[in-house]
């Protein structure tokens, strides 16, 4: 997924044409095309990220339920502690800052989702 984020660098030299290639290649198209598979890999990757807190939400909202239905049940403590441990690796407080959008986002949107 962020195969062109982690090798920018390297897309970006390979993809546009030096001086001695202008002639031959669209140097307009060519960005556009970059551009777009940036744009791309950044939306299924939050795609992707998106299903994997709604699962996660999910299975937490699930094993509180159960949980107050059966508050003595340690090993249903011990699986919903998992489960937040999971959500918390999906929810760094500075995920939305690492993340890199050429159009910016003011805010992240992940914030209090448990």
């Amino acid at each position: 997924m962020r195969t062109i984020d982690d090798r920018i660098v390297h897309e970006l030299n390979t993809t546009l044409p030096t001086a001695s290639f202008a002639g031959k290649v669209d140097a307009n198209q060519t960005c556009k095309e970059l551009y777009q598979s940036l744009m791309e890999a950044h939306a299924s990757r939050e795609k992707i990220i998106k299903s994997c807190i709604a699962q996660t939400s999910n299975v937490v909202k699930t094993l509180r339920e159960k949980r107050e239905k059966a508050q003595d049940d340690i090993a249903l403590l011990k699986q919903l502690r998992q489960e937040q441990t999971k959500a918390d690796t999906l929810l760094p407080k500075d995920a939305c800052q690492n993340l890199v959008y050429p159009s910016g986002k003011p805010e992240c949107e992940y914030d209090n989702q448990f």
